[in-house]
């Protein structure tokens, strides 16, 4: 199983206060010196629009050998951008919804999807491309299972080499995580999940996942994060409770979860208050 934090970039994402490069970079390290195979260390969009997210590039440039490290995108610019760094992976975005897109993106749903397919044909890096609200919209309400299937072919026909599928505001359930990931799973490309415990229902959703044969999973350390385009969404599941189910299930990360756990008391200093995951506060347990 391979687990991506995003914390470094959907997690800081929606934090009032906007961390310096340096001080985000450093957290990227050290989630790769907990072993966690994969960061999302930087997002390329525009930093009017994500002020937290400025100094994409200064972030790539800080960071090591330790992990791979991604970066996401939303349009060619920021690929363009991303490919001039050192960072390993692109992740391209597209909303499953119109207004989703329209409010996120700024662009139709259409344009959105035309631009992805564009950057994963270009790209000279693995793509990994995620669906977001692909179980329900804060503008739209619930989304069609088969429209998500369509959009992730079209991504997959394009070159994707990974497609994860986001439960970005956090509705979804265990039964339609197993049916969405098992659909999709057809398409013969590694299929991730990104949940959001806004519910309550992120762990829960997680272990549909890998049942239903997800591959990938996204988690944020602590459990920070949010969608600041989407009203009261709240954080992603926390990398160590993931983990710690994972581990408990005999599921190999190749992360440390006590290395991890300290991680995310460090984070829960910087920020000054403490932090929505679970097994950070109450500790592992011996297996």
């Amino acid at each position: 199983m391979t687990v991506t934090d995003v914390g470094p970039r959907d997690g800081l994402q929606n934090e009032v206060v906007a961390l310096e490069p340096a001080v985000r970079a450093e957290l990227a390290r050290r989630l790769a010196a907990a072993g966690v195979p994969r960061v999302e260390a930087a997002s390329f969009v525009d930093p009017r629009r994500v002020p937290q997210m400025a100094g994409a590039e200064e972030v790539a440039a800080a960071l090591d050998g330790a992990a791979e490290y991604s970066g996401l995108v939303l349009n060619l610019k920021g690929y363009e951008r991303l490919a001039a760094t050192t960072l390993a992976r692109v992740n391209v975005t597209l909303a499953a919804t119109e207004e989703f897109s329209r409010r996120n993106a700024n662009r139709s749903l259409a344009e959105a999807l035309a631009g992805a397919e564009e950057i994963v044909r270009a790209a000279a890096l693995p793509v990994t491309a995620t669906l977001s609200v692909c179980f329900g919209c804060p503008f739209e309400g619930r989304v069609d299972p088969g429209r998500v299937a369509e959009l992730a072919g079209r991504l997959a026909d394009a070159g994707a080499g990974e497609l994860v599928l986001a439960d970005t505001i956090g509705v979804a359930t265990p039964r339609q995580v197993a049916r969405l990931v098992e659909r999709v799973s057809i398409l013969g490309v590694p299929v991730g999940g990104h949940f959001h415990d806004t519910r309550h229902t992120g762990v829960a959703n997680a272990w549909a996942a890998v049942e239903a044969g997800a591959s990938l999973l996204d988690a944020s350390v602590g459990g920070i994060g949010g969608c600041p385009f989407a009203p009261r969404a709240t954080g992603n599941v926390a990398t160590e409770d993931v983990v710690y189910l994972l581990h408990g299930e005999r599921v190999e990360t190749g992360i440390d979860l006590g290395a991890l756990i300290e991680v995310a008391e460090w984070l829960a200093g910087l920020l000054g208050r403490e932090l929505p995951g679970r097994v950070y506060r109450a500790g592992p347990f011996p297996a």
